[in-house]
């Protein structure tokens, strides 16, 4: 038994002949395997060949960009919309708005701006959305449809850049985009005398009048002051105004760096004493009268804008339109040059207000278009003149109506309105300078466009009338 405890330490001490040992790995091992990989079976040359086939067949075969099919408003009736000018940005819209200076790289193609058009579904605004469309923008048109139409942006439905929201400017609301047309407000006698309330009201008088009341409720709780709480809570409530509404597109554009047009009016002049009337010219506006809920409303908007300018650096923009006409207008919105030409369709007698002495200047609506879209591309903050200086008094245009439409058509005088303007004629020296704008269609080129258009709206409701009376009238005797 002790013979088998024997000591086999040594043995223990001595490596196994067949134990396994893993050779260490060299260094350079990792990188020679991709070239060897690369070298073998002359991969190497295969892929140096295709790059060189890729770069041949870029360089040779144009980028094709795939464009949404448009179709112009103005082709039925003979007019080219014009192209706009190239006009370099400046520097701080280029930097908000992320483009990059030079050439595009190869593939990529330049994002296009996001637009939002208050009252896009209106007259000019519905022309302005089709030149921004066209251009290859996305845009979003808000509009509460008071003077507006669906029928005059239905043709975009389905397109991927467009979008229809229906909202009030009067409520705030959220977007992001990089630039804003201002258009949204009553612009004919008829729609902003008829709710002048929802054109303006004074909106920080009602706020002071509102806290006041309030306090006073508080302090001496009653019945007085609870009927007074009344009144006050109702009056704010009509927040219909030009003034509530500017002031949220305002903040909009300044929480998102959006530049900012506003579209004001020639009414701001009131009526003139001073003949052609310039951007510098202060006005001659009564405050109390019929039309102060517009004049002064956009006299409140323009100081709005330019405050806003000044103390929270946003790049606004203002142009001050004169008389436009054109297809789409309202037929019976109570301008001149509707009225008369749907009056001349209705074989009605054309109704001149006062002596027809009155002198009024009368631009096509794709002139103010190109003039609207200058100055927001532009550099200057404005206000601008946008119309055309060609003049008219209220017979001779009532004369021109008659030979485009029924040379026998009567005119009828009736007593003048109130506060209507004596003359109305632009200075457009500065936007022609500045803007390298000035209109191009003249009146006996773009009424007979404009007759066109209401011709169709009116007989072809007459027509589809007929016909509906015509088939229940078969039913009936069948």
């Amino acid at each position: 038994m002790a013979s088998e405890l024997i000591n086999r330490r040594h043995e223990a001490d001595q490596p196994a002949a067949d134990a396994y040992y893993p050779r260490p790995t060299k260094p350079w091992l990792s990188a020679t395997r991709p070239m060897r990989y690369m070298l073998r079976e002359q991969r190497l040359m295969f892929v140096i060949v295709g790059i060189a086939i890729a770069t041949l067949a870029f360089t040779i075969f144009p980028r094709s960009t795939r464009s949404i099919s448009y179709s112009d408003p103005f082709s039925g009736y003979g007019i080219k919309p014009y192209v706009p000018a190239q006009r370099r940005p400046s520097i701080e819209y280029t930097s908000r708005i992320g483009s990059t200076g030079g050439k595009i790289p190869l593939g990529l193609k330049r994002k296009g701006l996001r637009v939002v058009v208050t009252g896009g579904a209106g007259f000019v605004g519905s022309h302005l959305v089709d030149r921004l469309m066209e251009r290859g923008d996305t845009v979003i048109v808000v509009d509460n449809f008071f003077t507006g139409s669906k029928e005059n942006v239905m043709h975009h439905f389905g397109n991927p850049n467009f979008e229809l929201i229906r909202h009030d400017v009067v409520e705030p609301i959220l977007l992001e985009v990089d630039q804003i047309y201002h258009l949204a407000c009553p612009a004919s006698p008829v729609h902003y005398k008829f709710n002048p309330v929802k054109t303006i009201i004074s909106f920080l008088k009602k706020k002071i009048e509102f806290c006041f009341c309030f306090c006073f409720c508080f302090w001496r709780w009653n019945v007085f002051g609870l009927l007074l709480l009344c009144v006050f809570f109702d009056s704010m409530c009509v927040y219909k105004t030009n003034v509530v509404g500017t002031l949220n597109m305002l903040g909009l554009a300044k929480r998102v760096g959006a530049r900012f047009l506003l579209t004001s009016t020639s009414e701001v002049y009131g009526d003139p004493l001073q003949h052609p009337q310039v951007e510098t010219y202060w006005g001659n506006v009564n405050p109390i009268g019929v039309r102060s809920c517009y004049d002064e409303g956009k006299r409140t908007a323009e100081t709005l804008a330019m405050d806003y300018h000044r103390g929270a650096n946003v790049e606004v923009r203002i142009a001050r339109i004169f008389n436009t006409y054109g297809p789409r207008m309202c037929i019976d919105d109570g301008r001149v040059v509707s009225n008369f030409v749907a009056q001349a369709l209705r074989k009605e007698p054309l109704t001149v207000y006062g002596d027809g002495k009155q002198t009024r200047s009368f631009q096509f609506v794709s002139d103010l278009v190109e003039g609207l879209m200058r100055l927001m591309e532009g550099e200057h903050v404005g206000p601008f003149n946008l119309g055309n200086p060609g003049e008219f008094t209220m017979l001779e245009l009532a004369k021109v109506v008659q030979e485009t439409i029924d040379p026998n058509a009567n005119i009828e005088f009736r007593p003048n309105t109130e506060d209507d303007p004596h003359k109305r004629k632009p200075d457009i020296t500065k936007a022609k300078e500045l803007l390298g704008w000035e209109p191009k269609v003249s009146l006996r080129q773009g009424l007979p466009l404009m007759v066109k258009d209401f011709r169709q709206r009116v007989f072809g409701d007459l027509k589809e009338g007929s016909s509906a009376t015509a088939t229940t009238t078969k039913t009936t005797s069948a």
